[in-house]
């Protein structure tokens, strides 16, 4: 297998100053395959539903060649559910409601086509299970990207700078990144996250764009200006799946290549965020794609000599 995501699969409710909606697909795991199925046709998914979750979005994730065998379905039990409304500042929200049902005593279980995925993304979950799927790995893969939040670090700190230190690339936003490394300086604070194990760290800056650092080297995206932003709930994990998606089809791991797989992360994500949920990622062409693309390269090319 090609890629590997681990990641919840969930229900969301989310208010916005455009509106707002019931119960939708969401969750980490389902915005990075839907996003990945774009570069990567030998993907596989692990992670846990209930009986209430749709069986037409199961068969929706098989049609984008997404393989379903580790997405275990618990049917007497529910599925994981988050509500947040949206500030007019969209990088504010609050919390409504955080319902684990399933995913509180989720235990990744890895087909054995799944243990020798060459490429895995670790979605935001517990850090004990993100380090479980990796002792679970047969063999070393060659990239092993994790995401993670402030949430993990107030309250598993120790469990999680065991996973931090056995993973290639970190992925987390700039209020985070203060947080883990105790520095306000993102340089100062790359340098030190990247002391505790990862080779790459991305740090997400949400519309003011991105920054990847691999040792003394750096490099910044920035965001695309967009007339509206409907929704920027899993603009991050719709990044990841670009990122790491980009990364499986190409297959370089060095960090020129990196910079193209944010370009494309970001690009990816600019679509999420101008309709509710997952919608978005639906249905966008190579076309669109392409033209999203170029107009990000179009943002920092500087024509003649300055």
């Amino acid at each position: 297998m090609k890629l590997l995501t681990v990641g919840s699969v969930a229900f969301d409710a989310i208010e916005t100053p455009f509106g707002k909606t019931d119960k939708i697909i969401g969750g980490a795991g389902t915005y990075i395959v839907l996003t990945g199925a774009y570069f990567v046709k030998e993907q596989g998914v692990v992670s846990v539903v209930g009986g209430d979750f749709p069986k037409d979005t199961i068969s929706m994730f098989q049609d984008k060649g997404v393989d379903v065998e580790g997405l275990q379905v618990k049917e007497d039990e529910k599925t994981f559910f988050w509500s947040g409304k949206y500030h007019n500042d969209m990088n504010v929200r609050d919390t409504l409601a955080t319902e684990l049902n399933v995913l509180g005593s989720f235990d990744p279980v890895l087909p054995e086509g799944y243990q020798e995925a060459e490429y895995v993304m670790l979605g935001n979950l517990q850090p004990t299970v993100q380090r479980t799927v990796i002792e679970r790995m047969k063999k070393r893969p060659k990239l092993i990207v994790m995401d993670t939040m402030n949430f993990w670090m107030d309250s598993a700190w120790d469990e999680l700078m065991k996973t931090i230190s056995m993973v290639d690339v970190l992925s987390i936003n700039d209020e985070e990144a203060r947080q883990l490394s105790g520095e306000y300086s993102l340089k100062k604070a790359a340098r030190k996250i990247m002391e505790m194990g990862p080779q790459f760290l991305i740090i997400k800056k949400g519309e003011h764009g991105a920054l990847l650092f691999h040792k003394e080297e750096v490099f910044f995206a920035p965001a695309l200006p967009l007339e509206e932003v409907f929704d920027p709930t899993g603009a991050g994990d719709t990044f990841a799946g670009g990122f790491i998606g980009y990364l499986a089809k190409t297959d370089d791991v060095s960090f020129e290549n990196m910079k193209r797989a944010v370009i494309y992360g970001s690009a990816l994500a600019s679509f999420c965020v101008e309709q509710f949920g997952t919608e978005k990622l639906l249905d966008i062409n190579p076309v669109e794609l392409a033209d999203r693309v170029q107009m990000f390269r179009d943002l920092v090319d500087v024509k003649g000599h300055i």
